[in-house]
C-alpha cells in the first residue's frame, strides 16, 4: 500500500486488541490505532514487531481463555 522505500519513516502502532502493525510515521492514524513507541524504517518496524508480540491471539480471545467474558460483538453471534 505505502511501498517499501527505506525513505519513508514507519511507526508501530497496536490496536484494542493488541495487536500490531506498521503506519507511515507522518500520516495521521486510523481510527482505533494508537503508536507504540517505535519508529524506524519498514523492516525495522517488522523486525521490532517480531521481538514484542509473542501471542498473536487478540486480547479479548486470551481474556476469554483465562476466564473472563466475551466482548459483546462475539456474545451477540451466539
Amino acid at each position: 500500500m505505502f511501498g517499501d522505500d527505506d525513505t519513508i519513516v514507519y511507526a508501530v502502532v497496536l490496536n484494542q486488541e493488541e495487536q500490531y502493525s506498521v503506519w507511515p510515521n507522518e500520516r495521521d492514524l486510523p481510527l482505533g490505532w494508537e503508536r507504540a513507541g517505535f519508529v524506524g524504517t519498514k523492516a525495522e518496524c517488522l523486525d521490532h514487531i517480531d521481538k514484542i508480540w509473542l501471542d498473536m491471539r487478540p486480547r479479548s480471545l486470551r481474556d476469554w481463555l483465562s476466564g473472563g467474558s466475551l466482548p459483546d460483538l462475539v456474545n451477540d453471534l451466539t
